[in-house]
């Protein structure tokens, strides 16, 4: 098991950037992949992005594809989530898994999650 808590969330008017960041307890960490999910109100959890244990591999929804960038140090044990020209509709809660794997995990089967940062976006 592997704890989570993420950070950087905030408000930002449309056009502007965010960097979320996910930092992970345990000295385990570079054995997990890891993935960005939102939640908008009203809307299911969606995938936005997943990284591998090395960050060789990465995975980006096509809503955020070329806009997002997601990385991670595992030296400090943190994901990222680089978020530019951000539109009113990246608006909502936006959560940090993480699951033992060594690829990109691209379903929602991830074990352990953070409890959600909130970003607005206003236009």
């Amino acid at each position: 098991q592997v704890q989570l808590v993420e950070s950087g969330g905030g408000s930002v008017q449309a056009g502007g950037s965010l960097r979320l960041s996910c930092a992970a307890s345990g000295r385990t960490f570079r054995m997990y992949g890891m993935g960005w999910f939102r939640q908008a109100p009203g809307k299911e959890r969606e995938l936005v992005s997943a990284i591998n244990w090395s960050g060789a591999s990465t995975y980006y929804a096509d809503s955020v594809k070329g806009r997002f960038t997601i990385s991670r140090n595992n030296a400090k044990n943190t994901v990222y989530l680089q978020m530019n020209s951000l539109k009113p509709e990246d608006t909502a809660v936006y959560y940090c898994a993480a699951r033992l794997s060594l690829v990109v995990v691209t379903t929602d089967e991830y074990d352990n999650w953070g409890q959600g940062t909130q970003v607005t976006v206003s236009s």
